[in-house]
């Protein structure tokens, strides 16, 4: 038996099975090794405990062949970065074996300037046949802030040192002027040299592995082999895809305050699927920011392609394959496809963060249609990411920074089977970690108050959104620190429910000023914040920079994940149990998901009746847990609406309409934030809809919408 490879460049090559099986899984412990490489090298906790950074290996053209589970986001756009060096360096100033080429401009194909990469082609008896890279997240590019985050920037030449594609290392030695030139704009030049040595270092391991992989199995075998890669990729993906109906399925989104201003930005997407391709089509998103919120097209493919790979395809190898199935449609000059020169220094945690959130809730929507690919239909997990930057002098007085990803461990999106994680890490990082306590406290001069996970942050639903976490520092050993908080999701709960799930909780970030009461001693929880007698500021989603004074704390927590079907079908026992291990309080036992209890016990009576009630307040006259005959033929749109012929109905019977207008059907109505959990809040251009069963009073799904905006068509079968 054997494997046959037909490219247009060759004959077709006879690949056995067995070598085909040894070479690609050598090439997946190459990637391995690139990252042990670069946590090993790097001293940074951003690469080291945070593991913001990826690596990949590719073809000699830029396509994907192995990409890291870290970052996602790094591995769609370095195919990017790649490109973009073959199409403008060929010529000049040429590309030759030794050579390695360092690109941070969004322009090109990085995420924003502090995503820097460093890429290296690799060479086999004189000839260019593919490449290797790395990208790590540095804790300072220069600009005109600290960590290289423009707040405030109107265009991207204030953020920081813009490189296209710059050879830094060349005949294997190090540039020396390019080197000081790099490390002459960063405040942080010890941390990033060897953050990029760490990178040349990971692209040294993998070329010296290719080149052995070459030797030991020819040159061509292999290629051959890492194009059969993706091409298997391509393949299984699309006949994923054939298995789905064909359809238009929607996600909707929003960012607040753009660095400037508190203005509201939307994110829309339609996705279209049609046979064995899939469209995102972004038109109806608004334009792009004066402020640093923005991402390019490297951002937004990114943003598409982290959503994609585990909703759809979870148990395929994870390279270029996938990509050919995609196709993105976005007008030019929006937020999510900005045009030179607008400022996107905050792309990761804003643009490219949102429309990973809008894109799956579109791509969940479409695998929910199907028992096969349900089970990775999911809620958004932490749908807004906080980093909070803080520098000054050190102890002994030397320069100190350091950049807090402890949102990382946000609340995961609930599934149609179990619930969501707590602090589950991010949904773009497989592989999620954060810093200990006692290491950011033994490097610098703070000291941890709490970190502790949050009551009430998990959206709640028939399986419950993950909770979440928030912590407490302050100054320590020294006068004062200066701090930024960047983020989104203050005033907008980006954690989407799915399916009649509610939105996990909103970000929040406040400072407890020191007075005659230090909080220092009195703040050793959450819980503790609402009966502290001093001044508590609250920062709001961007705060800029702020002096943290001796004594002063700085109290924030992020977003719960989104839960999935409606709160009234959860299991009264164990809402009882989340209620006993504090992942939700009684009163919101009682008020969202309908359980009274008698102590920890559940009162079946009572829960029964409050439940009722609690229908009949939805839907007058709502009886509980009927459901119809559901005719032969009948596609699902969702776990509790169906299409037969011509019209759409729910799981209880109740028509809604036709497919093109379904949603008027269902009983509509807006509600308060504190309605969905405590830890909702709502920009004032927002408000909180509900779409219910117009014969069961069953929470159909809920939507994060402008005021006297239309309705989503949230599936429309073709």
């Amino acid at each position: 038996m054997s494997i046959i490879v037909q490219t247009n460049a060759a004959p077709a090559i006879d690949v056995d099975p067995i070598t085909f099986e040894v070479v690609r899984n050598r090439l997946a412990a190459i990637t391995e090794e690139q990252a042990i490489t670069l946590k090993a090298v790097s001293g940074s906790p951003v690469v080291t405990d945070a593991t913001d950074f990826n690596v990949g290996t590719y073809l000699s053209d830029g396509q994907i062949v192995t990409m890291g589970p870290q970052v996602l986001f790094h591995s769609g756009s370095m195919a990017s970065v790649v490109r973009n060096i073959v199409a403008d360096c060929s010529k000049n100033p040429g590309i030759r074996e030794g050579d390695m080429f360092i690109l941070n401009n969004p322009y090109k194909g990085a995420l924003h300037q502090q995503d820097v990469s460093v890429v290296a082609p690799v060479f086999y008896q004189g000839e260019r046949v593919g490449w290797v890279g790395a990208c790590a997240h540095q804790i300072d590019m220069g600009g005109m802030n600290f960590g290289s985050w423009g707040i405030g920037a109107s265009m991207i030449q204030q953020e920081a040192v813009l490189m296209s594609g710059v050879r830094i290392v060349e005949g294997s030695e190090i540039r020396r002027d390019i080197w000081e030139m790099v490390l002459g704009m960063t405040r942080m030049p010890l941390a990033v040299g060897l953050d990029l040595k760490a990178m040349i270092a990971a692209n040294n391991v993998a070329s010296r592995r290719l080149i052995e992989l070459f030797e030991r199995y020819g040159l061509a075998e292999v290629l051959r082999i890492m194009e059969l890669e993706i091409e298997h990729s391509e393949q299984q993906l699309r006949e994923r895809l054939l298995s789905l109906p064909d359809g238009s399925y929607r996600g909707q989104d929003f960012i607040e305050h753009d660095g400037h201003t508190n203005a509201l930005y939307e994110f829309r997407v339609e996705l279209r699927k049609t046979g064995d391709r899939l469209v995102f089509d972004f038109a109806g998103t608004s334009p792009q920011a004066p402020g640093f919120i923005n991402c390019t097209w490297s951002g937004m493919l990114a943003g598409v392609f982290t959503a994609l790979l585990p909703t759809l395809a979870p148990d395929l190898h994870w390279n270029e394959g996938l990509l050919k199935v995609i196709e993105i449609e976005a007008p030019e000059a929006i937020v999510c496809n900005a045009s030179f020169p607008a400022p996107v220094s905050s792309a990761t945690i804003s643009a490219t963060w949102v429309v990973t959130n809008v894109a799956l809730q579109a791509l969940s929507r479409l695998a929910a249609t199907t028992p096969a690919t349900m089970p990775d239909a999911t809620a958004v997990t932490k749908g807004s990411m906080t980093a909070f930057v803080v520098n000054g002098a050190n102890r002994d007085g030397t320069p100190y920074g350091n950049f807090l990803l402890d949102s990382t461990a946000g609340g995961g999106g609930a599934y149609d089977d179990h619930d969501g994680l707590t602090g589950s890490g991010d949904f773009c990082v497989p592989r999620p970690a954060i810093t200990n306590v006692e290491s950011h406290e033994a490097a610098g001069p703070i000291l941890f108050l709490y970190r502790s996970i949050l009551t009430d942050t998990g959206g709640p639903g028939r399986h419950r959104g993950g909770a979440t976490l928030g912590l407490a520092i302050t100054p320590h050993d020294v006068d004062g620190l200066h701090g930024m908080i960047v983020g989104h999701g203050v005033e907008v709960p980006n954690s989407l429910g799915l399916f009649g799930g509610l939105e996990g909780s909103c970000n929040r970030n406040a400072k407890l000023h020191a007075g005659p009461d230090s909080p220092v001693g009195r703040i050793w929880g959450a819980e503790n914040l609402a009966t502290w007698s001093g001044e508590i500021e609250n920062l709001g989603p961007k705060p800029g920079f702020f002096r943290i004074d001796r004594g002063d704390v700085i109290a924030y927590s992020f977003q719960g994940g989104g839960g999935f079907g409606d709160p009234l079908d959860r299991s009264p026992e164990l809402v009882a149990a989340d209620v006993a291990e504090r992942y939700v309080s009684i009163t919101v036992a009682r008020d969202i998901y309908g359980v009274e209890l008698i102590g920890e016990i559940v009162d079946q009576c009572g829960t029964e009746r409050l439940r009722n009630r609690i229908r009949d307040d939805r839907v007058t006259g709502a009886v509980q847990s009927i459901d119809a005959t559901v005719p032969e033929g009948a596609i699902w749109l969702t776990p509790d609406v169906y299409q037969v012929g011509g019209e759409v109905r729910t799981r209880a019977g109740a028509a809604l309409g036709v497919p093109t207008d379904w949603v008027s059907g269902a009983v509509r109505r807006i509600v308060e934030p504190q309605a969905h959990g405590p830890y909702i809040v709502l920009h004032e251009e927002l408000e909180l809809r509900e779409y219910l069963c117009p014969a069961s009073g069953r929470l159909l799904w809920s939507a994060v919408a402008r005021k006297d905006a239309p309705d989503l068509i949230p599936v429309e079968l073709r």
